[in-house]
């Protein structure tokens, strides 16, 4: 005889987009937080999640493991790439900047429940490629004898987040196209020094990273140019401004001039960034 049981009730957490993003970005367990953004992924490409928005509790500290240590950056040792501990400690603070990006991308979600069907496919894929690129270097890790939360770590991305929590408009100007292009323009140095020791392997990771981070930042262009067209403000004199009112007009250069044209910077716009690094000299 088949036992058949009844449909047991959807609850919002379930079939609500932004609900699931916020258990996502609230889980504390490493593989349940991978599992939850790679299954927003999955759920919003099968067309389970609704578009309802919903009030939700605020997020002041995203969730996450005990370790690691989260200390301020200037407490990081510096450690030679040319030592064994040394590549494992480089490795395993790009894998935590992955880890937050996962948590970036859920409160991109999340958070911002007024803006278009296109800007949640968006940060939902990114959510899911940033749990993909932090397996890949978590498996890195573990193959030389160590886990994430070895080495401590400091807060940058999530304090960035929260700063910019009042406003999409902000979030999309100082978290993609200032903090993650950043990544684009010192990924490559780093590639250069793990193939200077030999590691082909970390080298190839940070190659699949590297191009779906141009995707990432370039997600981030197209919706600060979105907003900024909305509000009828000029995008690259807003987003110096921004730059000025945060972070004190700080650009470090060389830029990944290639990488960010790719990612929705313009060159006018490039060439704006590069003459207040030479300023800066």
């Amino acid at each position: 005889m088949t036992i058949t049981h009844p449909p047991q009730p959807e609850t919002s957490a379930v079939r609500n987009l932004f609900s699931q993003a916020h258990v996502c970005l609230t889980a504390c367990d490493l593989a349940e937080k991978i599992r939850l953004a790679l299954g927003l992924r999955t759920a919003w490409r099968a067309g389970d999640l609704a578009l309802e928005p919903v009030a939700l509790p605020d997020v002041v500290e995203a969730g996450r493991p005990e370790r690691p240590e989260l200390v301020h950056p200037g407490r990081l040792p510096r450690r030679s790439i040319t030592t064994e501990e040394g590549r494992l400690a480089l490795i395993h603070a790009v894998t935590h900047i992955e880890f937050n990006a996962i948590n970036l991308a859920c409160d991109a979600v999340c958070r911002f429940q007024a803006m278009p069907e296109a800007y949640y496919a968006d940060w939902v894929q990114v959510a899911a490629e940033e749990a993909e690129h932090f397996e890949l270097l978590h498996r890195l890790l573990q193959a030389g004898g160590r886990d994430y939360g070895a080495y401590p770590a400091h807060n940058g991305l999530w304090d960035m987040a929260l700063r910019t929590a009042f406003d999409p408009l902000v979030r999309m100007a100082l978290v993609p196209r200032m903090l993650e292009a950043r990544g684009l323009d010192v990924t490559p140095g780093m590639m250069r020094r793990f193939e200077s020791i030999g590691d082909r392997e970390t080298v190839a990771a940070l190659e699949v990273i590297l191009r779906e981070e141009v995707g990432h930042v370039a997600m981030g262009s197209r919706w600060f140019r979105y907003l900024c067209q909305q509000r009828g403000v000029e995008p690259e004199q807003t987003y110096l401004d921004l730059l000025d009112d945060f972070l004190n007009g700080e650009i470090r250069c060389p830029l990944n001039r290639e990488a960010r044209l790719q990612a929705g910077f313009s060159r006018n716009e490039l060439a704006r960034l590069e003459q207040r690094c030479s300023r800066r000299k």
